[in-house]
């Protein structure tokens, strides 16, 4: 494949050197486009163009999502964020004879977050001995009887380590827990299928390595699951009976559905579709096959000037997120922005994230001036 051609669907690339993609994904042509379309459709047809065209995209990126996971349209559910799918699920969850929500220290706050303001709930906090990942034998160690649920990330953001999720969900359920994993920084980049690694929930967003940008994010709920849950916050579109328009009746959809809430931001749901579109089009194993391959240059580069890498040694550990020890990363980033180089920053480390658009000179600039900054 003509990796480099894909550059010219970004236009950002004539300007920047963009190596943010696990912060945000740069802007696609065709997906601003989707955004005109729904704007146009909107400004034709008004309230109509619910029925003609947006009820059945919202169906269509359900299917879309599915694909991606390994899994079936009827197991995916829509949502404004993962924030909000985690509390949708989280409110499911009897925590009177299991009160234990097992994490680790490295996870996004979004999951520390989500259960520390829950009555009842015994947070606990699996440690991670160097910063990049986390023993899966400390996570068993942690998993009993008392376990409402393990909730983890595919992807660490603080390194890019890959974990082993088909472990942790296979150890979770001996114990009777749900396994809630977030593949935020996952989906896109790394292939994925929820029934082979026997995962429970999943829940993940179009604002990184799907290329679809804000306010949209995804629901995976096993179907065997699904009609043992039942949200205590809810809205019209978890409403079976959702075009009877009574506010006295109220029924489970009996599909993923049920956890959706509100009426959707369908800008953002156009916007998705076409992100994914990208990614399916490419193919998510040649995106892993280039995502590697750049990674590893970047390790190498990075080494080579003397940096410190704090990401797996291992390539097939490390997803496209290579993180690089500074004592002053907020410093760097902005200097690195004055000259066109978009990265980002977590904790003491720079973070750069190539993705299948970016080639090796983008790994060399970044580089170059991180030398000539220190």
């Amino acid at each position: 494949m003509d990796w480099a051609a894909w550059r010219d669907e970004f236009p950002i690339f004539e300007t920047k050197t963009y190596l943010n993609t696990c912060s945000l994904s740069p802007l696609a042509r065709r997906v601003r486009a989707a955004h005109d379309r729904y704007l146009d459709e909107w400004d034709r047809l008004g309230s109509a163009a619910w029925y003609a065209h947006w009820l059945d995209a919202l169906d269509g990126l359900r299917g879309k999502v599915a694909e991606l996971l390994g899994a079936s349209k009827d197991e995916v559910a829509l949502a404004p964020s993962v924030s909000v799918a985690l509390s949708s699920i989280a409110s499911c969850l009897d925590y009177r004879d299991r009160p234990k929500v097992v994490m680790s220290d490295v996870d996004f706050p979004t999951l520390g977050h989500q259960w520390a303001v829950k009555p009842g709930v015994e947070r606990v906090f699996v440690p991670s001995e160097d910063r990049i990942w986390v023993r899966p034998e400390a996570f068993e160690a942690s998993i009993d009887d008392r376990t409402a649920a393990v909730a983890t990330s595919h992807v660490i953001y603080v390194s890019g380590a890959i974990q082993d999720i088909a472990r942790i969900a296979r150890v979770a359920r001996r114990n009777g827990a749900v396994s809630i994993i977030d593949a935020y920084q996952a989906t896109g980049q790394l292939p994925t299928d929820v029934n082979a690694a026997g995962i429970d929930i999943l829940v993940t967003g179009g604002l990184k390595w799907l290329l679809g940008g804000t306010g949209i994010a995804f629901l995976y709920v096993r179907r065997d699951l699904i009609r043992e849950l039942s949200p205590t916050i809810t809205g019209w579109f978890g409403n079976d009976r959702q075009w009877e328009f009574d506010p006295k009746s109220f029924e489970y959809r009996r599909d993923a559905r049920r956890f959706e809430l509100g009426t959707t931001a369908n800008a953002a749901v156009y916007a998705a579709s076409a992100g994914i579109d990208i990614v399916r089009e490419v193919g998510v194993d040649r995106i892993r096959a280039r995502t590697t391959e750049l990674g590893n240059d970047l390790v190498d580069r990075a080494r080579d000037a003397g940096f410190e890498v704090k990401s797996p040694e291992e390539p097939e550990k490390r997803a496209g997120i290579v993180m690089i020890r500074h004592p002053d990363p907020a410093r760097t980033v902005q200097e690195l922005a004055r000259e066109d180089i978009i990265v980002d920053y977590r904790h003491d480390r720079v973070r750069a994230s190539p993705y299948f658009y970016n080639v090796p000179e983008d790994n060399a600039r970044i580089i170059d001036a991180m030398k000539r900054l220190r």
